[in-house]
């Protein structure tokens, strides 16, 4: 009876090690086919367009199409939440930016983890944020809008990219910070917004460079402030919101990569290759700084940085958002 169990035991062995051995060998073959690149919102915002220009870059680098699929609404909780159930196996990736993977996390009552359902691959940019207005506006500045906002409250309508947003919570701080009043109006992203504004529809939003910028040089929309501690490379004219009259309101909207959580480390590896060198090429530099976005130093682009940085944010903004009382409305 000795020889068969032997056997028994080694075949037993042999079948634990096939999940294993099967994921070696997938991610030996990494990538064999087109990947999904999830983008949780509309086209034309900030999230749309790093994906689209990173996604252009890294399928040099992979030797495979990148498919872009923008699935909006809810903050971004939707398209976010199909990627947390998909196959790990490194051919549904997602761009996840500080609404979906810091916000929604204490705002939505989602049906996955923002932090354990994903696996991170690179942090790949971020920007400061810009106060739009409408051409119309009487204001010339960020003083001037908020003196116009003091003395007439409850009648200026600004868009935000829904509740827990950046623009959405800028809007609450701002009104805590000046003792204006105005109303929030949601939209499914940045770019449906910032339209109505410059059709006059709308008379603020608050809302990222790659998005805003074009409008701003053509004239369409007024830019009061930026929320950073300086100015834009990309528009020096542009006040910081310490120098326009809100000091210390200061935000910066990242993006990054993510995979589903299981997804082997060999294809994560692999992934962050393929963004890092995408990041490294002067062109694309160019390309992304053009936006307004920056590109994080070398060693901010690990996954292990990204796990951290997403960690500190949490811990940061958390606080912020539970103070004051946003939830999300799916």
């Amino acid at each position: 009876m000795e020889l068969p169990r032997r056997q028994f035991l080694r075949l037993a062995a042999g079948a634990a090690a096939l999940p294993a051995v099967a994921r070696m060998a997938a991610a030996q073959g990494y990538p064999s086919r087109p990947i999904t690149m999830m983008v949780p919102f509309p086209p034309g915002g900030l999230t749309d367009v790093v994906g689209r220009l990173v996604a252009e870059g890294m399928r040099s680098s992979l030797g495979q199409t990148i498919v872009i699929e923008n699935v909006g609404g809810a903050t971004g909780s939707i398209g976010t939440g199909r990627v947390a159930r998909a196959a790990p196996d490194g051919y549904t990736i997602t761009v996840g930016i500080w609404n979906t993977h810091v916000a929604n996390g204490v705002t939505y009552p989602l049906q996955y983890d923002i932090v354990n359902d994903f696996e991170p691959i690179a942090l790949l940019a971020d920007a400061p944020l810009l106060f739009l207005g409408k051409k119309a506006l009487a204001a010339n500045d960020l003083k001037e809008l908020i003196a116009w906002l003091k003395a007439n409250p409850d009648t200026a309508s600004m868009a935000t990219t829904g509740a827990g947003g950046p623009s959405h919570l800028l809007a609450l701080l701002m009104q805590k910070q000046t003792g204006t009043r105005f109303g929030l109006v949601p939209y499914r992203g940045a770019n449906p917004g910032v339209q109505d504004v410059v059709a006059g529809q709308i008379d603020m939003m608050i809302a990222n460079p790659a998005t805003a910028m074009p409008h701003v040089r053509a004239g369409k929309v007024k830019a009061f402030a930026v929320t950073a501690k300086g100015r834009l490379a990309i528009a020096p004219e542009i006040p910081s919101v310490d120098e326009a009259g809100l000091p210390g309101l200061h935000f910066s909207l990242w993006a990054a990569l993510f995979a589903p959580r299981g997804t082997p480390k060999d294809i994560v590896g692999k992934l962050n290759t393929a963004a890092v060198s995408t990041l490294a090429d002067p062109a694309m530099r160019q390309k992304l700084a053009d936006q307004g976005l920056v590109i994080p130093p070398r060693e901010q682009q690990t996954p292990e940085a990204l796990a951290a940085y997403q960690k500190a944010e949490i811990e940061k903004w958390w606080p912020v958002i539970k103070a004051a009382g946003i939830k999300g409305e799916e």
